[in-house]
């Protein structure tokens, strides 16, 4: 049996060819018989189509995508469901790779997108650390997440600390009773 199985991200609209429609009709131009789809956010983790599909398949059926991005959010997790499916004798036709199976052009495939995934994964590694380097030679950088409130700001919620309280203080300033406490432990630090 040749299975298809076609999922869009519900909160991006489809475009290039990746609405359900177009990859449905994609899907049964390669002979899948049945297909699934899903409609959800890259976010969520339960695809009931998917997951009910994945029960069914067996041994020596074949699961057709279009694309690896329509059964997983990254390459490596696309490989682990490929393997897997290889694992149980089950064939994995991705339109825009090619079949993979265990023959040795099927295992080729696999080897080629495991050294892709690693060269995408250790360039963007790369990206990052040279992105840091240029912004650490710039005055004024800090590394971490941008401080959500000014010094001044800050320094208007401690003088507010002397007359009232914490809980006070929070309600006036919107600034956490956690930030407000550094902040305060900081200045009094600062003063010996």
């Amino acid at each position: 049996m040749i299975y298809g199985y076609a999922r869009v991200n519900t909160k991006i609209k489809a475009k290039d060819g990746n609405s359900l429609e177009n990859q449905e009709k994609e899907l049964r131009e390669a002979g899948a018989t049945v297909v699934y789809k899903d409609k959800y956010t890259g976010t969520v983790a339960s695809r009931p189509e998917f997951d009910k599909l994945i029960k069914r398949i067996s041994k020596g059926d074949t699961l057709v995508v279009t694309k690896l991005d329509r059964i997983a959010r990254s390459a490596t997790e696309g490989l682990v469901l490929v393997r897997e499916m290889i694992d149980r004798g089950v064939s994995v036709y991705i339109l825009n790779i090619g079949k993979m199976d265990n023959t040795p052009t099927g295992k080729f495939i696999i080897q080629l997108i495991v050294a892709f995934a690693e060269f995408e994964r250790d360039m963007l590694v790369e990206r990052t650390q040279e992105g840091r380097a240029i912004a650490r030679q710039h005055d004024g950088y800090h590394e971490g997440r941008p401080k959500k409130y000014s010094q001044e700001q800050i320094e208007h919620a401690l003088k507010l600390l002397e007359n009232h309280s914490y809980t006070q203080v929070t309600q006036m300033t919107g600034i956490s009773k956690a930030t407000l406490a550094r902040a305060k432990r900081k200045d009094i630090k600062e003063k010996k």
